[in-house]
């Protein structure tokens, strides 16, 4: 099974800040451990904003523990961030892509980003070349 991993800020929701596309399963814990670590907050101030002890925060980061959903999101809050979580249809060739896609230096997906500007801006956002 494949994931994306979107993660944006609150004050910016419809702005996407990172994305992560990962054959492995992905833990609630991770989701606290990059919300923090973007911040530059400890784990001992994260586990004062939300009443817990810097060792129960560190067994959820590290994956000992498994929080409820209901505690990474008040977690990744507390950091001033959101977990934005939808039901969409499957779509593998999305997955591959952008698997794919992660596998490019930014120069090389930053130019299949302007070619692919350059076509849709001459109404041809297929690429067909019979003109």
């Amino acid at each position: 099974m494949r994931y994306v991993i979107c993660i944006t800020t609150i004050r910016s929701v419809h702005r996407l800040d990172s994305c992560h596309v990962s054959s492995e399963g992905v833990t609630g814990g991770q989701f606290v451990l990059e919300a923090r670590r973007r911040v530059g907050m400890s784990q001992r101030e994260l586990a004062g904003r939300v009443g817990l002890s810097q060792p129960e925060v560190a067994r959820i980061e590290s994956g000992v523990v498994t929080p409820s959903f209901e505690r990474v999101v008040e977690l990744v809050r507390a950091c001033g961030f959101d977990l934005a979580v939808r039901l969409v249809p499957l779509d593998e060739d999305a997955f591959t892509l952008a698997e794919q896609n992660m596998q490019r230096s930014a120069d090389e997906r930053l130019d299949g980003l302007l070619a692919g500007l350059e076509l849709y801006g001459r109404g041809d956002p297929q690429g067909s070349s019979d003109g």
